[in-house]
């Protein structure tokens, strides 16, 4: 008995449409993670990309904990003296709803190429329209 490893032309890639109005984020990320990664397929490979696109609407009505909202916070520090930066979600959510998604996604990768070729597949967006209207999608 072999074992199967699909080919890179072998890879067929849908289109997922989902609407994160209500979800909570740490729900929504787990699941789109599901997706990039490619796990929901019979031809899954740890050490391939066989995930699917993945378009999110809606962002910024994402359903967050109030307290969550003041408590996480996001770091980042320039590496100059006096660089240290701190960001609360709340802050976040309000100026780039986007870049939240894609950060609690980004958290659930691979932290390897794998990862980053994966997370170009995911196309957020903070309202309900998004310019991949040709693209055959199942909406959930």
């Amino acid at each position: 008995m072999k074992t199967y490893t699909p080919k890179a032309g072998e890879i067929e890639r849908a289109w997922h449409v989902l609407d994160a109005e209500g979800k909570s984020l740490g729900r929504l990320a787990s699941e789109v993670a599901q997706l990039l990664k490619g796990k929901h397929k019979v031809t899954y490979a740890t050490h391939l990309d066989t995930g699917d696109f993945v378009v999110i609407v809606n962002a910024a009505k994402l359903n967050v904990l109030r307290s969550h909202l003041d408590q996480k916070f996001y770091y980042r520090h320039s590496g100059y003296p006096g660089g240290f930066r701190k960001v609360s979600l709340r802050e976040n959510m309000q100026k780039r709803p986007t870049w939240v998604v894609e950060e609690a996604v980004r958290g659930m990768l691979p932290r390897n190429h794998l990862g980053a070729d994966m997370l170009r597949k995911l196309k957020v967006y903070a309202g309900p329209e998004h310019p991949h209207e040709a693209q055959v999608g199942t909406q959930k």
